[in-house]
This record gives structure tokens, C-alpha cells and sequence, in this order.
């Protein structure tokens, strides 16, 4: 089998749609770790409502091919993903070499929005070694047929939302509650937070060995670990976070 071959077979079967991860990743309970508890609508000062709102404007933005600025943050996203590679066109089967599905990215998004192509910028530009390692696979033992890193990459996105219970006018979940809490401290906590659990991610693979059948497993598992470690009460903002220290600038 050749290494395109393959490569279709990673990304068509493993991941599919954000849809197909919708439906594996149940939406954020008021019941959690056995214990029934119903929380109160959580009350947010001035700075926290403007935040939480400007988050949520860019939560309900589509990825729309046609847009200019779509186009050139899909572009920006190639140069700094590969600053000494020619950039191609937006319909290319070079794309594939990021862990894009096929040769038109925009086809990737789905669920996942134009929020999630912010984030791989973000990462990208905040913390381009680890951005590098993990485009690249350059730690561990890598299994011999991997996750693709963008598509990856944009069901971390919607995991996240679906997690802080963002879709809600006010998070209610205790990791949404939380974030909250960490939106006041920083106004990229989304896209911070989002960095290190790609981060998070990624070093769960490698510690179970995974494979690309297991990618779901991985995803389902990085989560309940970053719900736990949002619980810590030493959690004060997202560098007390015990995963924060795997990102590398």
C-alpha cells in the first residue's frame, strides 16, 4: 500500500467528521464523577460577560472558502507550519503533508468553524517548537500510522467547546465554570488552553502507544484529564495547569 494510500486511510476512517467525534463525546453533564449536583447560573462580572461574548461571536463564525481572510489565514498557517516550502495553491495535495483530509482543507472544517484554524495559528506562533514536533512527530516512539496533526487539531477545537459547555449563554459545566474563571486572567484562554491540551494529547498517545484506530480513545482520555486538572485547587490561571509544562516556546 503506498503512503497516500495510507495517509486517505488515516484521515477518512480514524477521524471522518466533527460530527462523527460529536457523537462519541457526550455534551458537558451537570452530573459528574458520580455525584448529582446541579449548578446555578454562574454570575460573571463586566470583564468576564465581555469576554465570554467576544468568545462565543468567534465560536459562531464558519469556515467559509470564498472569504478573503479565510484564504489568507489558511495561507498564514502554511508559512508557519513550513517557512521554507513553497506555499501552494488553496486545492493542493500538498495540503495532506499538515493531516488535512484531501487536497481542499476547507472541506475539513465542518463543525469545528473558523475558530479552529485560529487556534492552529495561535499555536503556531505562541509556541512554534512544540507547533514543530508535534506537526512533525519528533517525540517518542511514533506509531507507524499516526493522527493527522490539522484535523486532529480541529476536533481538539470542538472538543474543548463542547466541553466548557460554551454553546450555553453561561458555562455551567465545572470545567466551564472554571474557565471562566481563567477568561478573566487571560483574555486567549481558549486559544492558550487549547495549545496545551493538543499538548495534553499527544503526550497520551505516546504513553499508550496508540495507533490511528485508538485516536478517539486518546481524545476521550486527554479530556478527562484536562477536566481533572482544571479541578486542582492550586489552579489559578492556565500556566499553574500541571500539562502547561509540556508546551515549549
Amino acid at each position: 500500500m503506498g503512503t497516500m494510500d495510507r495517509r486517505d486511510i488515516i484521515t477518512n476512517i480514524v477521524l471522518g467528521s466533527v460530527s462523527f467525534i460529536a457523537r462519541i463525546l457526550p455534551l458537558p453533564s451537570n452530573t459528574q464523577s458520580g455525584s448529582n449536583w446541579k449548578l446555578l447560573e454562574p454570575a460573571l462580572n463586566p470583564l468576564q460577560e465581555a469576554r465570554l461574548r467576544s468568545l462565543q461571536q468567534r465560536l459562531g463564525i464558519p469556515y467559509d472558502g470564498s472569504r478573503l481572510e479565510h484564504q489568507e489565514a489558511l495561507k498564514q498557517l502554511w508559512k508557519l507550519a513550513y517557512p521554507h516550502r513553497e506555499l501552494p495553491s488553496l486545492k493542493s495535495e500538498l495540503w495532506k503533508d499538515m493531516g488535512w483530509q484531501g487536497p481542499d482543507p476547507s472541506t475539513d472544517f465542518r463543525g469545528g468553524g473558523f475558530i479552529s484554524l485560529e487556534n492552529l495559528i495561535f499555536f503556531a506562533k505562541k509556541y512554534p517548537q512544540s507547533f514543530q514536533r508535534l506537526l512533525h512527530k519528533q517525540d517518542g516512539n511514533r506509531s507507524e500510522w499516526e493522527y493527522p496533526f490539522a484535523v486532529a487539531g480541529i476536533n481538539i477545537s470542538f472538543m474543548l467547546v463542547q466541553m466548557l459547555d460554551l454553546q450555553s449563554g453561561k458555562p455551567s459545566s465545572r470545567a466551564g465554570r472554571r474557565f471562566l474563571e481563567l477568561l478573566a486572567e487571560d483574555e486567549m484562554a481558549f486559544d492558550d488552553l487549547y495549545c496545551v491540551t493538543f499538548q495534553m494529547m499527544d503526550a497520551q498517545w505516546l504513553v499508550k502507544r496508540a495507533s490511528y484506530m485508538e485516536f478517539n480513545e486518546i481524545l476521550k482520555s486527554t479530556r478527562t484529564r484536562l477536566e481533572h486538572e482544571l479541578s486542582l485547587e492550586s489552579v489559578s490561571g492556565l500556566k499553574d495547569l500541571p500539562a502547561y509544562g509540556l508546551l515549549k516556546r
